[in-house]
């Protein structure tokens, strides 16, 4: 059984009357965790949960042997859906996640680095591997904060 559970926001994000937007920021995945959710509070109390998604491609090569390739994608969720996600997903337990691409800086060791991120609006909880514990039948996440930075974030 499949439990989804969503941010509300408008399908196409635009505002009433605009014309039609010239780009599009969607992802769209479906893969297993690889480590159990981390949850954590903002000190304004906003909760966000950081977990990585494997996605797997398979493919046959010129040589006609089997080929794997396995991507690992960084996951962040805000506000009551990282809360349900912090206690229903686990390791190995296959997850869909809907969202928009990311990339922040930050700087480490005096050196400037950059990581990329799926900022999930949307996440599905499939398959088994939930412990024996069943996810509540329904529930919606609250919108991200606004203007919400890297200072808010307590890591």
């Amino acid at each position: 059984m499949a439990v989804g559970y969503t941010r509300r926001t408008r399908p196409s994000g635009r505002e009433k009357g605009s014309s039609m937007s010239s780009s599009v920021n969607r992802v769209i995945l479906l893969g297993r965790l690889g480590q159990d959710p981390e949850v954590r509070f903002t000190p304004g109390g906003q909760a966000v949960c950081n977990f990585s998604l494997a996605t797997d491609e398979e493919w046959k090569g010129k040589d006609g042997e089997k080929q794997k390739r396995t991507e690992w994608c960084r996951i962040v969720v805000w506000g009551k859906l990282a809360e349900l996600c912090g206690e229903y997903l686990k390791k190995g337990r296959q997850a869909y996640v809907e969202g928009r691409l990311q990339t922040r800086e930050y700087e480490k060791d005096g050196q400037r680095r950059f990581s990329t991120e799926i900022i999930a609006s949307t996440v599905v909880f499939l398959g088994g591997k939930d412990g024996g514990r069943s996810a509540p039948q329904e529930g919606r996440s609250e919108p991200p904060p606004t203007g919400a930075g890297d200072d808010d974030i307590p890591f």
